[in-house]
């Protein structure tokens, strides 16, 4: 797939995500740009986060990403005609304490996209809300609860919450969530 200026960010994560599978790498799309896969007509991130979980020996990704138009610049990817920034924050892939071990991959024709699953996204999104009272990421938490019902394990959120003491911050998601709908 040929990136440009008009690709999507979905598009441009299946891409990415093939080429560095093809060399020997496998990297999970998380933080904003898992949410945009999941609810884009309610988030649009800017950039997409993957955190490289397994690396073949010998194999080389700067080499797979300049394939697709990209340059490393200091610390992440810029690509010649999209404007979608590539970040390969360190790992592990987890949510707060919790290390994601299991995740989904999406197809799409020849593509593949590795990603934390609808109900991770939510807890990572979560995350800034209940850690930092950031309301935007709260509403994207909803936005990707309300998308993917039934996939979201709210049960599996509540007792996240919980175990960061902040139930109360998950009530207040649940009723967001039930506005929404």
């Amino acid at each position: 797939m040929k990136i440009s200026r008009s690709t999507s960010l979905s598009d441009t994560a299946f891409a990415v995500c093939s080429a560095l599978d093809e060399a020997g790498i496998t990297a999970v799309l998380t933080g904003g740009s898992a949410a945009t896969v999941y609810a884009p007509h309610a988030y649009q991130s800017r950039d997409l986060d993957f955190i490289v979980e397994l690396r073949a020996r010998g194999s080389n990704a700067n080499e797979a990403l300049i394939s697709l138009g990209y340059q490393l610049e200091v610390d992440h990817y810029l690509h010649n005609e999209n404007p979608l920034i590539l970040e390969f924050p360190s790992g592990p892939l987890a949510v707060g304490g919790d290390l994601i071990r299991e995740w989904d991959t999406l197809r799409k024709e020849d593509y593949l996209l590795h990603i934390i699953n609808p109900t991770d996204s939510c807890r990572d999104r979560l995350a800034g809300f209940l850690f930092w009272n950031d309301r935007g990421s709260l509403e994207q938490a909803v936005a990707v609860a309300a998308a993917q019902t039934p996939r979201v394990n709210l049960e599996a959120i509540r007792s996240w919450c919980n175990s960061e003491s902040r139930l109360e911050k998950f009530m207040e998601f649940e009723r967001t969530l039930r506005q929404h709908r």
